[in-house]
């Protein structure tokens, strides 16, 4: 009898040994390439993410109060930034929702009811009345044994890491279209007034040339050359107008307001680049937060295939 229990407690061993998932995730090593592959090795180093690196109101160093105004709002109002910040705030839930799996369950039902005889019968009239209270309670715990709630938490913080990149991405993309149309509009802008004066001079040069016609000291080749110089130009101070509108409106969108509400007043681009720091592009990869998403979401894959449990044993006694 004693050998009959110690096989079956060594095989109920064996068979929750081969119930337990995988590792821990871990970031793949990838060796790097000899250094005779290359020509140019001077300066070159393994990449070192920097995702969580603050970036803080970038636009601000171009020292415009408008765009500065604009880029605040784009924060409080833009409908993708809102819809991205939702994305995160559920897989931050979701990340305490499966954490509740660690912890015991208890439910009740309580329920309470009354009756009552009615005084209308046949041969007796009396009252009766009875009731009953009842409060049940139901307690559930999950034994992890196999790892399966630790790694579906897991793989739900992973998924809010991956979502808060997301997030950082929608963000940054957003300001960045916003200074990028902010700023081709005010080029938009410096084009017309360029533009607005030549037609000015070329009427006047036109009306030059038709006096000139008249009196007979110009040919009508003259003329005709004038009034096509103005009327191209006028041609490209429509196109400059149009393309002034379109980003208005891409610069309305993104700040959650109608198109026809919304208005700039035009100003010539007349400010000074700022001085930003020189860097390289693999610099600006380790900063982007969707690599980092892209990393984070490997991550939660791995601990969600880990959490599948391949077998099921169930004891009856």
């Amino acid at each position: 009898m004693k050998r009959l229990t110690l096989i079956l407690l060594l095989s109920t061993t064996m068979l929750i040994a081969s119930c337990t998932v995988g590792p821990k995730y871990a970031r793949p090593n990838v060796p790097p390439a000899p250094v005779d592959m290359f020509k140019e090795t001077d300066g070159w180093k393994p990449a070192q993410p920097s995702d969580q690196r603050l970036r803080g109101n970038w636009w601000e160093i171009f020292g415009d109060p408008q765009l500065n105004a604009l880029e605040n709002e784009l924060t409080v109002s833009n409908q993708d930034l809102k819809v991205a910040n939702a994305r995160f705030v559920e897989a931050r839930a979701m990340v305490h929702f499966n954490r509740a799996a660690q912890f015991p369950t208890i439910s009740t039902s309580p329920g309470i009811e009354s009756i009552r005889d009615s005084a209308n019968t046949p041969y007796l009239s009396t009252t009766k009345a009875t009731g009953d209270f009842v409060l049940p309670f139901d307690l559930s715990y999950e034994l992890d044994v196999w790892g399966r709630v630790r790694r579906t938490v897991s793989a739900s913080r992973e998924e809010a890491q991956a979502t808060a990149g997301d997030l950082a991405s929608v963000n940054l993309s957003l300001h960045a279209e916003l200074a990028y149309d902010y700023y081709e509009l005010r080029s938009a802008d410096a084009q017309r007034n360029l533009l607005d004066d030549t037609v000015k001079t070329y009427q006047d040069a036109l009306q030059l040339t038709e006096n000139r016609f008249d009196g007979g000291a110009a040919p009508k080749s003259d003329v005709a050359q004038a009034q096509t110089q103005l009327q191209a130009t006028m041609v490209q101070d429509t196109d400059v107008a149009v393309q002034r509108a379109q980003f208005e409106h891409a610069i309305a969108i993104l700040i959650g307001k109608p198109p026809a509400s919304f208005s700039l007043p035009a100003s010539p681009l007349n400010l000074a680049p700022p001085d930003i720091s020189a860097g390289l592009p693999s610099q600006l990869l380790e900063r982007r937060p969707d690599i980092a998403a892209a990393e984070r979401r490997v991550a939660e894959a791995n601990a969600r295939s880990e959490s599948r449990v391949p077998y099921i044993i169930r004891l009856s006694y």
